[in-house]
C-alpha cells in the first residue's frame, strides 16, 4: 500500500474519530430535542419501567413534561404536570397507582419537580405486542366460567352479554381470583 492511501485512511480516522455506539449518537442527537420540545430527558425515558412498576412498564410512556411559566426570575417556583400516555385497558388502574408514581418520580428528580400527573389514553404498544399481551396465559377454572354464565343468563341482548363475558373473563383472570390456589 502506498505511503499516501495509508495517510488517507488514518486522516480519515482522525477526523471521525473512534467508532461510537449508534445509541450514543442518537441520545446526542434526541437529548436537546426532547428537552425543547417535551421538557425530559432520556434519562427519564429510561429509568420509567423502574418508576412506574412491572404493571405499568409497557403499558404507560411518559410523553412529556409542562413546565408552568413564569413571568419574572424572581417568581416562586412551581411543580411541572407529568403528560403520561396510558393504554386505554390500563389507565383505570394507573390513576389509582398515580400518587405513587408521582412520589417515585419526584424521588427520582431529587426534589418536587412533578405537582400532578395527567393521563393521556391512546396507543402505546404496537399491535403485534398488544395481541400477545391480551392473550390470557391462564384459563378461568370450570367453576369460575359456571359463576361467570350463570351471572350472564340474566342478559338477552346477545352483543351486550358477549361484551360483558369478555369483561368478566378479564377481570377474573386479572384479579388471580381465590379460588384458583
Amino acid at each position: 500500500m502506498s505511503e499516501k492511501a495509508d495517510n488517507r485512511k488514518t486522516k480519515k480516522r482522525g477526523k471521525w474519530g473512534e467508532p461510537r455506539s449508534v445509541s450514543e449518537i442518537v441520545g446526542k442527537v434526541l437529548e436537546p430535542v426532547l428537552a425543547r420540545r417535551a421538557g425530559m430527558t432520556l434519562d427519564l425515558m429510561k429509568a420509567w419501567p423502574e418508576l412506574v412498576g412491572e404493571e405499568f412498564r409497557e403499558t404507560t410512556r411518559p410523553e412529556k413534561i409542562n413546565w408552568p411559566r413564569r413571568s419574572h426570575e424572581d417568581d416562586p417556583f412551581k411543580p411541572a404536570a407529568l403528560v403520561v400516555a396510558c393504554e386505554n385497558s390500563v389507565a383505570l388502574f394507573f390513576q389509582h397507582e398515580q400518587a405513587a408514581v408521582l412520589e417515585r418520580v419526584n424521588v427520582y428528580f431529587g426534589f418536587e419537580a412533578i405537582g400532578r400527573i395527567t393521563i393521556v389514553q391512546k396507543q402505546v404498544l404496537q399491535n403485534d405486542e398488544k395481541k400477545h399481551k391480551s392473550a390470557p396465559t391462564n384459563r378461568m377454572t370450570s367453576e369460575e366460567q359456571v359463576r361467570l354464565e350463570s351471572i350472564l343468563d340474566e342478559i338477552d341482548d346477545p352483543r351486550l352479554k358477549e361484551t360483558l363475558e369478555k369483561l368478566g373473563k378479564g377481570v377474573i383472570l386479572k384479579s388471580g381470583n381465590t379460588s384458583r390456589s
